[in-house]
């Protein structure tokens, strides 16, 4: 009888599901590595990943109310509230009540959350240019074509 861990009787296709070589471990590593030099270029500006997402949101559709951002980036109410408190607390976002429905809060940016959009967006270019360095832009589209289809496979 083969142990499942013995690596030396695997066929190929159970050696591509094991770390390191598996796909859900490399997106992880490629992720954790992109989160760690993202971090490094938004610290100067005293921001974190998750608030780039967040501004992300606005400078698409400001005034959004918190549930379609949490919608949008798939998070729960309680981490989101946290990080827009402190987005507010900075200035870069501002709170208000929908007029139509006083349980609903809407998120706009203030005039400091706006001038980010012309000062970030060359630095997340930077890493994605550093990370895709040697791939041609067909293989880059289809690589995110492939992501989406997965996302949207186990979502």
């Amino acid at each position: 009888m083969i142990s499942a861990f013995d690596n030396s009787q695997l066929i190929p296709s159970w050696q591509q599901i094991l770390a390191p070589h598996n796909m859900g471990y490399r997106i992880k590593l490629l992720s954790q590595l992109l989160t760690r030099k993202f971090t490094e270029k938004l610290e100067p500006f005293g921001l974190t990943p998750f608030h780039w997402l967040v501004l992300c949101c606005l400078w698409q559709d400001d005034g959004l109310p918190t549930s379609s951002i949490g919608d949008k980036l798939q998070q729960v109410g309680g981490t989101l509230t946290g990080v827009i408190d402190r987005m507010e607390e900075r200035g870069l976002v501002r709170r208000e009540r929908d007029i139509k429905d006083r349980r609903i809060w809407r998120i706009w940016l203030t005039d400091a959350g706006r001038e980010l959009e012309h000062t970030l967006p060359p630095l997340a270019v930077e890493l994605r240019e550093e990370a895709m360095k040697g791939i041609s832009d067909c293989d880059r589209e289809l690589f995110s074509q492939i992501l989406n289809q997965a996302i949207s496979n186990i979502s």
